[in-house]
């Protein structure tokens, strides 16, 4: 267990890391995040293709619905963070992100898996609360940033509905290849448009922020096989502490008593909507 909790607080320093190589990236040159996010999914189709050659395995899905399913909706999540990053601070970027449990266990009745219970619309509306303090919207002025992290939060929870279906039919290598390889296709198509050579430094930055976000998927799957998931939901919640810490120590990330309420209202949310989905599992085991 103690292995699992070191390798998903790893993971989750990993992911908020990428971040402030990906901000450091925007905030000195007009190159898009979308070439940025192209090299995470780039790097890792090498890595899960040569798990998959070493351990003999089939490239085919069994299930490839659920399992390209969840490479696109993976794709447009990440994106969107990423362009979050760029156009809000890196603290609010994660902590909105960081939203997607909430809207996995909205999703999961509205497509027939559970029955909605009173418990998950009582933290969706805490959880919405602590959103709206973190974004302290000005109706006439509504931070574009702040949207797009959200988004990808809202987006990030049915990816992950779509991930909880295809590890049904399919191992966890296969569902992060077609992850890679389809993240790959669809930034690189993206890119096209959009592509800006580099500076050396940046060229650095960028390949920092790609194996770091590819080393934070690594450290999570592997840190799923000594853990459980909803454990592991709530240690996954660190990220927005890291990120927090990072993007105040280096980017002067703006804080006020409205953010930090809204965080932890979040996390609150998050944490206690997970304990519950446990216990209820454990009575009706």
């Amino acid at each position: 267990m103690y292995r699992g909790i070191v390798l998903l607080l790893l993971a989750e320093l990993c992911f908020a890391s990428a971040t402030v190589f990906a901000k450091l990236v925007t905030n000195s040159s007009d190159i898009s995040p979308i070439e940025i996010t192209f090299f995470r999914f780039f790097f890792g189709v090498f890595i899960a293709y040569a798990s998959i050659r070493k351990n003999n395995m089939s490239f085919i899905a069994n299930n490839k619905k659920f399992v390209i399913s969840r490479a696109i909706l993976n794709t447009i999540a990440v994106i969107l963070f990423f362009l979050s990053v760029k156009y809000t601070t890196v603290t609010n970027a994660n902590m909105l992100n960081m939203t997607y449990p909430i809207f996995l266990f909205v999703f999961l009745p509205l497509f027939g898996y559970e029955k909605i219970k009173p418990v998950r619309i009582i933290y969706l509306a805490v959880s919405i609360l602590g959103v709206y303090m973190v974004i302290q919207p000005n109706f006439s002025h509504l931070l574009f940033g702040d949207l797009l992290g959200l988004f990808s939060g809202i987006v990030g929870g049915l990816s992950v509905m779509s991930l909880r279906k295809a590890r049904e039919f399919d191992s966890t290598t296969i569902i992060i290849f077609y992850i890679m390889a389809i993240g790959t296709v669809i930034n690189g198509t993206l890119m096209i448009g959009v592509f800006r050579i580099p500076t050396f430094q940046n060229s650095i930055f960028i390949i920092i922020s790609g194996l770091l976000g590819l080393g934070g998927q690594i450290f999570i799957t592997s840190g799923y096989k000594y853990i459980e998931a909803n454990m592991g939901s709530i240690i996954s919640t660190s990220r927005i502490i890291f990120a927090a810490i990072l993007g105040i120590s280096i980017f002067r990330d703006k804080v006020n008593l409205e953010l930090i309420l809204g965080g932890i209202l979040i996390l609150v949310s998050i944490i206690q909507l997970t304990i519950s989905e446990r216990n209820l599992a454990k009575l009706n085991a």
